[in-house]
Protein backbone atom coordinates (compact mmCIF):
# COMPACT_ATOMS: atom_id res chain seq x y z
CA UNK A 1 0.00 0.00 0.00
CA UNK A 2 1.30 3.63 -0.91
CA UNK A 3 1.87 6.00 2.12
CA UNK A 4 0.43 8.92 0.40
CA UNK A 5 2.18 12.13 2.42
CA UNK A 6 -0.50 14.29 2.06
CA UNK A 7 -4.33 13.43 1.66
CA UNK A 8 -6.68 13.50 -0.28
CA UNK A 9 -9.06 16.03 0.22
CA UNK A 10 -8.47 18.92 -2.45
CA UNK A 11 -8.15 19.84 -6.13
CA UNK A 12 -4.16 19.89 -7.19
CA UNK A 13 -4.34 24.01 -7.40
CA UNK A 14 -3.88 26.24 -10.84
CA UNK A 15 -1.52 28.38 -9.60
CA UNK A 16 1.23 27.96 -12.67
CA UNK A 17 0.16 28.44 -15.57
CA UNK A 18 3.53 27.64 -17.74
CA UNK A 19 3.29 25.35 -20.38
CA UNK A 20 -0.26 26.62 -21.47
CA UNK A 21 -0.59 25.48 -25.01
CA UNK A 22 -3.36 28.28 -25.51
CA UNK A 23 -2.36 31.50 -27.80
CA UNK A 24 -1.02 33.97 -25.51
CA UNK A 25 -2.53 37.17 -26.64
CA UNK A 26 -5.21 36.91 -23.49
CA UNK A 27 -5.48 36.30 -20.29
CA UNK A 28 -7.65 33.09 -19.52
CA UNK A 29 -9.80 32.27 -16.55
CA UNK A 30 -9.97 29.15 -14.90
CA UNK A 31 -13.00 28.55 -15.82
CA UNK A 32 -11.89 28.90 -19.92
CA UNK A 33 -8.91 26.49 -19.33
CA UNK A 34 -11.46 24.01 -18.10
CA UNK A 35 -13.81 24.05 -21.48
CA UNK A 36 -10.50 23.94 -23.56
CA UNK A 37 -9.18 21.10 -21.35
CA UNK A 38 -12.95 19.08 -21.93
CA UNK A 39 -12.73 19.69 -25.25
CA UNK A 40 -9.40 17.87 -25.62
CA UNK A 41 -10.65 15.26 -22.86
CA UNK A 42 -13.89 14.66 -25.22
CA UNK A 43 -11.59 13.25 -28.13
CA UNK A 44 -9.99 10.73 -25.67
CA UNK A 45 -13.87 9.97 -24.69
CA UNK A 46 -14.55 9.31 -27.94
CA UNK A 47 -11.82 6.91 -28.44
CA UNK A 48 -11.83 5.07 -25.43
CA UNK A 49 -15.45 4.54 -24.17
CA UNK A 50 -17.80 5.09 -27.19
CA UNK A 51 -17.27 1.45 -27.55
CA UNK A 52 -15.24 -1.25 -25.41
CA UNK A 53 -11.59 -0.64 -26.46
CA UNK A 54 -9.51 -3.68 -27.27
CA UNK A 55 -6.55 -4.49 -25.10
CA UNK A 56 -4.32 -3.65 -27.93
CA UNK A 57 -5.62 -0.02 -28.09
CA UNK A 58 -5.55 0.31 -24.04
CA UNK A 59 -3.66 -2.18 -22.62
CA UNK A 60 -3.03 -0.40 -19.69
CA UNK A 61 1.03 -0.42 -19.59
CA UNK A 62 3.19 2.34 -18.00
CA UNK A 63 4.15 4.09 -21.42
CA UNK A 64 -0.20 3.21 -22.38
CA UNK A 65 -1.12 5.20 -18.94
CA UNK A 66 1.54 8.50 -19.82
CA UNK A 67 -0.01 8.55 -23.31
CA UNK A 68 -3.69 8.68 -21.80
CA UNK A 69 -2.81 11.85 -19.93
CA UNK A 70 -1.25 12.94 -23.31
CA UNK A 71 -4.26 12.24 -25.18
CA UNK A 72 -6.28 14.32 -22.57
CA UNK A 73 -5.16 17.32 -21.97
CA UNK A 74 -2.13 17.76 -25.15
CA UNK A 75 -4.06 20.45 -26.47
CA UNK A 76 -3.60 22.54 -24.09
CA UNK A 77 -0.51 22.17 -22.07
CA UNK A 78 2.97 20.99 -22.85
CA UNK A 79 3.46 19.40 -19.67
CA UNK A 80 0.72 16.61 -20.79
CA UNK A 81 2.08 12.60 -20.28
CA UNK A 82 4.87 13.93 -18.89
CA UNK A 83 5.63 13.13 -15.29
CA UNK A 84 5.54 15.57 -12.71
CA UNK A 85 9.12 16.87 -11.28
CA UNK A 86 7.40 19.11 -8.32
CA UNK A 87 5.63 17.92 -5.21
CA UNK A 88 2.28 18.64 -5.16
CA UNK A 89 -0.31 19.44 -2.24
CA UNK A 90 -1.63 15.74 -2.79
CA UNK A 91 0.21 12.72 -4.00
CA UNK A 92 3.23 11.27 -3.35
CA UNK A 93 7.33 12.53 -3.43
CA UNK A 94 7.85 13.32 -6.93
CA UNK A 95 10.75 11.27 -7.07
CA UNK A 96 8.61 8.09 -6.21
CA UNK A 97 6.55 8.24 -9.17
CA UNK A 98 7.88 6.56 -11.89
CA UNK A 99 8.67 3.18 -9.40
CA UNK A 100 4.72 3.51 -7.90
CA UNK A 101 3.26 3.69 -11.31
CA UNK A 102 4.96 1.01 -12.21
CA UNK A 103 4.06 -1.13 -9.31
CA UNK A 104 0.51 -0.31 -10.75
CA UNK A 105 0.43 -1.45 -13.84
CA UNK A 106 1.88 -5.00 -12.60
CA UNK A 107 -0.60 -4.86 -10.03
CA UNK A 108 -3.15 -4.31 -12.74
CA UNK A 109 -1.97 -7.17 -14.78
CA UNK A 110 -1.46 -9.69 -11.68
CA UNK A 111 -5.32 -8.45 -10.36
CA UNK A 112 -6.50 -10.08 -14.26
CA UNK A 113 -4.05 -12.48 -14.41
CA UNK A 114 -5.42 -14.20 -11.25
CA UNK A 115 -8.95 -12.55 -10.67
CA UNK A 116 -8.69 -11.25 -7.49
CA UNK A 117 -11.18 -9.14 -7.48
CA UNK A 118 -14.53 -8.44 -9.44
CA UNK A 119 -14.23 -5.34 -12.10
CA UNK A 120 -15.82 -2.92 -10.17
CA UNK A 121 -13.08 -3.29 -7.05
CA UNK A 122 -10.21 -3.57 -9.46
CA UNK A 123 -11.30 -0.31 -11.13
CA UNK A 124 -11.99 1.12 -8.09
CA UNK A 125 -8.10 0.17 -7.44
CA UNK A 126 -6.95 1.54 -10.22
CA UNK A 127 -8.73 4.81 -9.52
CA UNK A 128 -7.78 5.13 -6.08
CA UNK A 129 -4.38 4.36 -6.71
CA UNK A 130 -3.49 6.91 -9.66
CA UNK A 131 -4.79 9.29 -7.24
CA UNK A 132 -2.92 8.67 -4.55
CA UNK A 133 0.43 8.36 -7.12
CA UNK A 134 -0.63 11.68 -8.98
CA UNK A 135 1.98 11.54 -11.38
CA UNK A 136 1.42 14.59 -13.41
CA UNK A 137 1.33 18.68 -12.76
CA UNK A 138 -2.37 18.75 -12.65
CA UNK A 139 -5.20 16.39 -14.51
CA UNK A 140 -4.83 13.38 -12.44
CA UNK A 141 -8.51 13.20 -10.89
CA UNK A 142 -10.09 13.14 -14.20
CA UNK A 143 -7.03 11.32 -15.66
CA UNK A 144 -8.04 8.76 -12.52
CA UNK A 145 -11.29 8.49 -13.46
CA UNK A 146 -10.95 7.68 -17.17
CA UNK A 147 -8.71 5.03 -16.16
CA UNK A 148 -11.32 3.23 -14.14
CA UNK A 149 -13.61 4.02 -16.86
CA UNK A 150 -11.74 2.50 -19.43
CA UNK A 151 -11.37 -0.52 -17.40
CA UNK A 152 -14.85 -1.05 -16.98
CA UNK A 153 -15.66 -0.39 -20.49
CA UNK A 154 -13.42 -2.72 -21.25
CA UNK A 155 -14.66 -5.37 -18.87
CA UNK A 156 -18.16 -5.44 -20.39
CA UNK A 157 -19.13 -2.39 -17.58
CA UNK A 158 -20.67 0.87 -18.83
CA UNK A 159 -18.63 3.98 -17.36
CA UNK A 160 -19.24 5.92 -14.57
CA UNK A 161 -20.64 9.74 -15.71
CA UNK A 162 -18.66 11.14 -13.22
CA UNK A 163 -20.00 14.85 -12.98
CA UNK A 164 -17.19 17.38 -13.76
CA UNK A 165 -15.72 19.02 -12.58
CA UNK A 166 -16.01 17.07 -9.56
CA UNK A 167 -13.67 18.84 -6.58
CA UNK A 168 -15.25 21.83 -7.90
CA UNK A 169 -17.31 23.00 -4.65
CA UNK A 170 -20.81 23.69 -5.61
CA UNK A 171 -20.53 19.87 -6.62
CA UNK A 172 -22.75 18.05 -4.68
CA UNK A 173 -21.10 14.51 -5.31
CA UNK A 174 -17.74 16.41 -4.10
CA UNK A 175 -17.94 14.99 -0.16
CA UNK A 176 -19.34 11.65 -1.01
CA UNK A 177 -16.21 11.69 -3.67
CA UNK A 178 -13.65 12.89 -1.38
CA UNK A 179 -14.94 10.74 1.72
CA UNK A 180 -14.70 7.37 -0.47
CA UNK A 181 -11.41 8.24 -1.38
CA UNK A 182 -10.21 9.09 2.10
CA UNK A 183 -11.88 5.95 3.28
CA UNK A 184 -10.12 3.65 0.52
CA UNK A 185 -6.86 5.54 2.00
CA UNK A 186 -7.37 3.31 5.40
CA UNK A 187 -8.52 -0.11 3.29
CA UNK A 188 -11.63 0.64 3.00
CA UNK A 189 -13.24 0.51 -0.49
CA UNK A 190 -16.70 -0.19 0.01
CA UNK A 191 -18.22 3.32 -0.69
CA UNK A 192 -15.53 3.86 -4.13
CA UNK A 193 -16.48 0.66 -5.06
CA UNK A 194 -19.83 1.33 -5.26
CA UNK A 195 -19.66 4.15 -6.78
CA UNK A 196 -18.23 2.58 -9.91
CA UNK A 197 -21.00 0.43 -9.52
CA UNK A 198 -23.53 3.31 -10.22
CA UNK A 199 -23.72 4.51 -14.08
CA UNK A 200 -25.72 7.83 -13.73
Amino acid sequence: MIDATKPIDDATPLDDVSGLKLPNNKVYTLSEIYEYEALNIAQATLKYLSAPPSRKEAPFTYSWMMDLHNEMFYDVWDWAGKLRKVELSIGIQAYRVPMELKHLCDDIAYWDKHKIFDVFETAARIHHRAVQIHPFQNGNGRWSRMLANIYLRQNGKMPVRWQEDLLAKENPKRSEYINALKKADSGDYKVLIDMHRVTY
